[in-house]
């Protein structure tokens, strides 16, 4: 069978309740009936690390760093991470499929609103950890929109409009 890889990505930041709800059993399952089969998890600088290395099949890695994650966005069927500004525009300039998992921790949190705009424009998909799982399950990524990219004070703009600047 080809590979069929999901991508977790937290950035530089901190964010272990993410890799806690990507890997639990019950959303290995959830990826493993959308066809995925192996999950590679860039963990950043939480404490958290995926606890098994195969379930039913899915093979799970992790890292902390590595200098660029363009290989494994590329390589990637999905990506999961984080609504941070960077990590949303570089997948979705790749044209790849994202899960945006809204961190609700933040104090005062702009990831929201930027999720909540590109969700609604048709970009991707968002939730929070405690419905990962229930996203997996329902999403179909077959509707998704493809992002422009292109004209950076376009993004600018649409940044200032997401976080209510404008």
């Amino acid at each position: 069978m080809a590979e069929k890889l999901v991508f977790v990505t937290v950035g530089t930041t901190r964010f272990d309740a993410l890799i806690e709800a990507v890997c639990s059993q019950d959303c290995i399952r959830a990826l493993k009936k959308k066809g995925y089969n192996r999950v590679r998890v860039q963990v950043g600088r939480g404490e958290a690390r995926p606890s098994f290395d195969r379930l039913d099949g899915v093979e799970i890695e992790w890292y902390d760093f590595k200098p660029s994650l363009e290989r494994d966005i590329l390589n990637a069927a999905l990506v999961i991470g984080h609504a941070g500004a960077g990590t949303c525009m570089e997948v979705l300039e790749a044209n790849k499929p994202m899960i945006v998992v809204i961190n609700e921790t933040l104090a005062d949190n702009h990831q929201f609103e930027l999720a909540e705009r590109l969700f609604a424009d048709g970009h991707l998909l968002y939730t929070t950890t405690s419905k990962l799982t229930e996203v997996v399950s329902n999403m179909d990524i077959s509707n998704l929109a493809p992002y422009q990219s292109g004209n950076p004070s376009l993004f600018s703009s649409f940044l200032d409009k997401a976080l209510g600047f404008e």
